[in-house]
């Protein structure tokens, strides 16, 4: 395995996974700089993720 398709392979299983992250801190309540800063920060991770995970090939559809 090359270090690329390590990293795309783990781009995009966090961009996947990552939102479930998002359901504690809305819950939680975003009523604070520190809660939204973080809001944002797991929002930026989540799209750089999910662009680096783009070309991952489980992701694409196969045809029969």
């Amino acid at each position: 395995m090359h270090l690329g398709s390590t990293v795309t392979t783990l781009g995009f299983w966090i961009g996947t996974l990552l939102p479930f992250t998002y359901f504690p801190v809305i819950l939680a309540g975003i009523d604070s700089i520190a809660r939204l800063s973080l809001f944002l920060g797991l929002l930026i991770i989540n799209v750089v993720a999910l662009v680096v995970g783009h070309d991952y090939p489980a992701s694409r559809t196969r045809s029969v």
